[in-house]
């Protein structure tokens, strides 16, 4: 699945390092001639300036030297972490390494309280970043293009002839609906839905340019995309309406688009209805949709569909 997530720059200098990740193994380079542990990577001793440097396992385990909680994503990629613990941990040899908490509720986080590693595979390729948990913890990371989540539980639903106006007008509230099922944005249906619109410009379709150029860190789903694939989400409404001859989409009251949807997001949706009018073609229901990126507070796209029931 392609994400606009940063992933770490394989260098000849730190490799050892990151091969060791891939196979469950944290690996340091250590001096031959003073003994001086080293982080990061680097070609000699930071210490005595030695160039004679081996790599060597060690267990991972370490303590908490700082820490600090982000809850506004850097890219909106990361929506799905928020909130997130950023730290440094302090190895036992001594190297300090900045990284990511994980499996911890904020109030058991503290400075000095003793920590273990987590192997978190973040690419098809087996691209594994080092995180850690507490030591009495036991944390099984999500896989990469893990399947999106299944449609939450059926809701009772309640049925409403479409002639009982009283009965349609007590649905309409203030009250958002449960979470919708999520589906995957890639890169794949980007581009595809980029061929059948005509809509190729390069903020969707060049993830190069736009990782360079663009404002949004890589390349973002077309707004029109994110709107038709509400069809994808079943949301769980509570109710069916009856009694109609016809229904159709009769359009939109209004449509925004207030946040991107980053490549690679996934994203689910919720409603309420917002409003019930008797017209003389019919009885119009409009239903407040909102589509978020998993995690994110604000909604990527609002959609005022008008259902028309004759």
């Amino acid at each position: 699945m392609s994400t606009n997530k940063p992933m770490p720059a394989r260098t000849d200098i730190s490799a050892p390092f990151w091969d060791g990740l891939k196979s469950g193994r944290v690996t340091l380079p250590r001096c031959r001639s003073c003994g001086h542990w080293i982080f990061y990577p680097r070609r000699h001793c930071d210490a005595c300036w030695s160039h004679d440097l081996e790599w060597q396992d060690v267990s991972g385990a370490g303590s908490l030297y700082t820490y600090t909680l982000t809850r506004i994503p850097t890219l909106p990629d990361f929506a799905d972490e928020m909130p997130q613990a950023l730290a440094v941990v302090e190895l036992d040899q001594g190297v300090r390494i900045n990284t990511t908490l994980v499996g911890l509720a904020e109030d058991e986080i503290r400075v000095g309280m003793r920590l273990k590693p987590v192997f978190d595979q973040v690419g098809g390729d087996g691209t594994t970043l080092l995180r850690f948990t507490g030591v009495d913890k036991t944390i099984a990371p999500p896989l990469p293009d893990a399947p999106a989540a299944e449609a939450p539980p059926p809701v009772a639903v309640t049925r409403v002839a479409v002639s009982d106006e009283a009965a349609l007008r007590a649905l309409v509230g203030e009250a958002f609906t449960a979470w919708s099922n999520e589906v995957v944005v890639d890169q794949a249906l980007i581009d595809e839905f980029a061929r059948l619109s005509g809509d190729d410009y390069w903020i969707h379709t060049d993830p190069d340019k736009a990782r360079r150029s663009g404002p949004f860190g890589g390349t973002i789903a077309h707004g029109a995309l994110v709107q038709v694939l509400q069809s994808r989400m079943k949301i769980p409404l509570g109710f069916e309406v009856a009694g109609f001859t016809n229904m159709v989409n009769y359009g939109s009251d209004r449509l925004r688009f207030p946040s991107p949807v980053p490549a690679g997001s996934r994203i689910h949706a919720r409603a309420r209805v917002k409003r019930v009018e008797r017209q003389k073609s019919g009885t119009q229901l409009t239903l407040e949709v909102h589509t978020h990126v998993v995690g994110a507070e604000r909604p990527s796209v609002i959609n005022d569909l008008v259902i028309l029931y004759m």
